[in-house]
């Protein structure tokens, strides 16, 4: 019988972005073997870019989006590949994402725009709605130009009440 001989683990070769499979949500160990990066670096690098903030589900699991495991195979560019430290891969990160949005066609900015004056006014209306809800005023007295008291609705007779009269 031959003895056997140690196997070394392969180093796990990290996606690129194009690589990446399509789904909605990631969990830390698939973005860890995804990225070819342990989960304890992950859970540091969320501390120190504040670009890579993954959403936390409701046991606490971490769930990275796309864009995240995007600014993570990046991250690791900068830090392993092109011999960033910590606070020069953050501020290339900042450079690069600027340089992203100033990249965006013009159509696309306004549509922007366009959606942040929406928000504001989503805002405006969601105070206004909170401010109607915290107050003890009764509802006809609060002012606004799309809440307005509904009619209340009139009792219809039902047939069956008919029946039992006659």
């Amino acid at each position: 019988m031959a003895p056997k001989t140690p196997t070394r683990k392969r180093a796990a070769k990290a996606l690129t972005p194009s690589q990446i499979p399509d789904k909605l949500y990631f969990r830390i160990g698939d973005v860890s073997q995804m990225c070819a990066v342990p989960a304890y670096v992950l859970r540091f690098w969320e501390s120190e870019f504040p670009q890579l903030k993954p959403n936390k589900g409701g046991t606490g699991q971490r769930l990275y989006r796309r864009r995240d495991v995007e600014n993570v195979l990046t991250i690791k560019r900068l830090l392993y590949d092109e011999g960033y430290t910590i606070p020069g891969a953050r501020q290339a990160l900042k450079d690069e994402q600027k340089q992203h949005a100033a990249e965006l066609p013009f159509a696309e900015r306004g549509r922007n725009l366009q959606m942040d004056k929406q928000m504001q006014k989503l805002r405006k209306e969601l105070r206004e709605i909170l401010e109607m809800l915290s107050s003890k005023a009764p509802v006809t007295q609060l002012t606004s130009s799309r809440l307005r008291q509904r009619p209340k609705p009139q009792a219809v007779p039902s047939p069956e009440r008919n029946l039992f009269q006659q």
